[in-house]
């Protein structure tokens, strides 16, 4: 605990403001409450109820916010939105009952789904797929994992968006393993992603996020979050770590969700280049029937020419990187010339 404190990285994640006395504090106060958490629950019950509470928190509650907002101050929100006012959710309490009743139910349908399988890998390897344990993961060791993390979560889910959800003859006529899928399922899982997700081609709002059929909501939201973290024992491991820290995979799944939520908002005032980049990807895609746009980022969309102008403009992940490829590009030509 002594050496957890002397971090002087673990001073730099809190506010100037504080003082150090304040922050010793309050890591003593988290690593007594997260030491009490491990004592007295299994490993399987924090990791479930965490990203249960994750998601209600940094998705459940902002989409029933942005959606009084939209629904009581129509006239406001259609200005904020990329399609004005064809992006408005439905005013008819019916269909807004049944959107809600869907996301939720498909909110219970991930818990129970992540559950059943960590359940089922710990049973298979003997241990959890997370360490759970009172030792803290190291700040940086944090951000170097969630770093990997994210990287792997771009690529399966351009993969499965595009491959599985949207098979294009191109991506049938493929190498990947994905697209070794069996058809029927993936002739389903496409059907009813454009049924649920692509019915109407308007900027979506924050609780479509979880309100696409079940099937295809499972294979792109959580299998490229659950995946390689639930892994990362069995595999080979992420870099100096045999297992993932559940604090680590926790604070990954806080930012994922959160993302999403500000992805499918919908609105195109969103503070921070990369949220209003993430929002305007989204609505992009839908607004182009799903012909593009597929990765959250936008890095592998700009590698394979599938960008639907989310990052052309470089308000974006794929866009800054773009954009400074071209600047070094320019560059390099320009000195070219003086010689």
């Amino acid at each position: 605990m002594e050496v957890l404190l002397s971090l002087p990285i673990v001073s730099y994640f809190f506010s100037t403001s504080m003082s150090s006395y304040s922050t010793s504090l309050n890591l003593l106060f988290f690593y007594l409450t997260w030491t009490t958490l491990v004592l007295s629950h299994s490993p399987l019950k924090i990791e479930v109820m965490s990203t249960t509470a994750i998601r209600i928190l940094f998705w459940l509650v902002p989409s029933l916010f942005f959606l009084i907002f939209d629904t009581l101050l129509p006239s406001l929100s259609e200005n904020l939105k990329y399609d004005g006012s064809s992006a408005l959710p439905p005013r008819d309490a019916r269909s807004l009952a049944g959107l809600l009743a869907l996301a939720i139910g498909n909110l219970a349908l991930t818990t129970g789904t992540e559950a059943a399988m960590s359940l089922g890998l710990a049973t298979l390897i003997k241990e959890p797929p997370f360490r759970t344990s009172t030792t803290l993961p190291l700040p940086w060791q944090m951000v170097k994992h969630i770093a990997l993390l994210f990287a792997a979560r771009e690529a399966l889910s351009f993969y499965i968006h595009r491959n599985v959800l949207h098979p294009s003859s191109s991506a049938r006529q493929g190498t990947s393993a994905l697209t070794r899928v069996p058809h029927q399922l993936r002739d389903r899982a496409a059907t009813q992603h454009a049924r649920f997700a692509h019915a109407h081609r308007a900027a979506p709002f924050s609780l479509l996020a979880m309100a696409d059929h079940p099937l295809p909501q499972l294979l792109l939201h959580l299998l490229p979050i659950y995946l390689l973290p639930s892994i990362s024992g069995t595999a080979g491991g992420l870099p100096s770590q045999p297992r993932l820290h559940v604090l680590t995979y926790l604070v990954f799944v806080a930012l994922a969700t959160l993302e999403e939520t500000l992805a499918y908002s919908g609105y195109a005032a969103l503070p921070g280049v990369a949220a209003g980049g993430l929002a305007r990807r989204a609505a992009a895609h839908r607004a182009g029937g799903g012909e593009g746009n597929y990765g959250p980022w936008g890095f592998l969309d700009w590698a394979y020419g599938t960008g639907l102008g989310g990052g052309r403009d470089g308000d974006d992940a794929a866009g800054l990187v773009q954009s400074g490829v071209e600047g070094l590009r320019r560059s390099g030509e320009g000195e070219g010339e003086e010689e």
